[in-house]
């Protein structure tokens, strides 16, 4: 048997011209359908051209419809961490709705940089994305929520849709949980063990949802007249490993140690067992967040659980709703964090999610 070359540059793409022929409608009843335009064509017409599109491999020109329509129907997702599980379990509940809805969601990997956040930002803009999320905490930095004010502002007027997956740094839909309810429920745990010297591993202040899980942690604990020793790190396993060691050298006294993500407690409790020290007959060990890794551990680890796939599920929804965009307030997250409104067009739409204290087997009595 011979070889059969084909001559893909002698290929003809088919045109929507074509698919309409084949379905037996006029062009512009096969583009009002395949273009996901809302205007009423019947039942019968509408199969007629889907079974002519997927017969004939017709791929629509996305741009070309963005342009008619005022945006590609992408949805474009601002992540700190792809590697982390807790970025990854919210893009998992995106991605859960987005297949459902035939949509294309696209991730853009920040790195926790806020300048490279604001460039991603303006990139999904230029490619005229439907949506924006901004998944996880925001930064309390003066340019920087004065930069996301502005981009957020120039891309609602434009018809586009944003929202906050965590504290936003505008005033804009979100989702959110208490954190600080969260931290509360951690330090209160501790205390009721006896925990009176406590070392806690926290992301940099000016992660706003870091600070008030730490700001939770430090009433429960002061309260019940616990120390607390705090090392500010960047929100990685390994900074974790590295803080647990200066904490347990520094405070040997220590009995437990607490991270503000469940990233730092687990290389926490890496640190302490290479130490030779027993979890938690030494030292007790918490995180925050739920990742599923916290359950396979040894012990597993006690931790606040958040409903991650949920609240990203939840946040398309939010991008995908009917009602007018809201127009971004002034910079700042004392003014987002508190409101409920949005100064402008409507009120800013807020879901709440309950947090969940988790209690397994990495904390335990405190030793005397």
């Amino acid at each position: 048997m011979g070889v059969r070359f084909v001559r893909y540059d002698l290929i003809m793409a088919v045109t929507l011209k074509d698919v309409a022929q084949r379905a037996g409608v006029s062009v512009p009843t096969a583009s009002r359908v395949l273009s996901g335009s809302t205007y009423p064509v019947v039942e019968d017409l509408r199969d007629r051209v889907r079974a002519a599109a997927l017969e004939l491999d017709y791929v629509p020109n996305a741009q070309a419809q963005g342009l008619l329509r005022g945006n590609t129907g992408t949805i474009g997702v601002l992540v700190g961490d792809v590697n982390d599980p807790f970025y990854a379990e919210i893009v998992n509940g995106i991605h859960d709705l987005a297949s459902s809805r035939n949509l294309l969601v696209t991730i853009c990997h920040t790195g926790r940089d806020p300048e490279r956040e604001l460039g991603y930002f303006r990139m999904l803009q230029s490619h005229r994305a439907r949506s924006v999320i901004l998944a996880g905490s925001g930064v309390r930095e003066e340019d920087h929520c004065a930069g996301m004010a502005a981009r957020v502002t120039s891309f609602c007027a434009a018809g586009g849709r944003v929202v906050a997956i965590g504290t936003p740094v505008v005033d804009v839909d979100r989702v959110v949980v208490d954190d600080r309810e969260g931290g509360r429920l951690i330090g209160r745990h501790l205390a009721e063990l006896g925990h009176r010297e406590v070392g806690l591993i926290a992301g940099p202040e000016t992660l706003i949802a870091g600070e008030e899980r730490r700001l939770g942690m430090q009433e429960e604990l002061e309260a019940a007249g616990a120390r607390l020793s705090v090392r500010h790190v960047e929100p990685r396993r390994d900074e974790g490993h590295r803080a647990a060691g200066e904490l347990l050298e520094s405070r040997p006294g220590l009995t437990a140690l607490m991270g503000t993500e469940d990233q730092l407690a687990i290389g926490a409790l890496t640190r302490v067992r290479e130490l030779g020290l027993d979890v938690p007959g030494d030292v007790s060990i918490t995180g925050f967040d739920g990742i599923d890794a916290t359950a396979d551990l040894a012990p597993a680890l006690t931790t606040v659980r958040l409903p991650l796939r949920e609240m990203g599920r939840t946040a398309l929804e939010l991008a995908l709703g009917a009602a007018e965009p809201v127009i971004a307030g002034g910079p700042g997250p004392e003014s987002a964090a508190g409101a409920d409104r949005a100064p402008a067009d409507r009120a800013a739409v807020v879901r709440r999610f309950d947090v969940e204290l988790v209690v397994r087997g990495s904390t335990g009595p405190a030793r005397s």
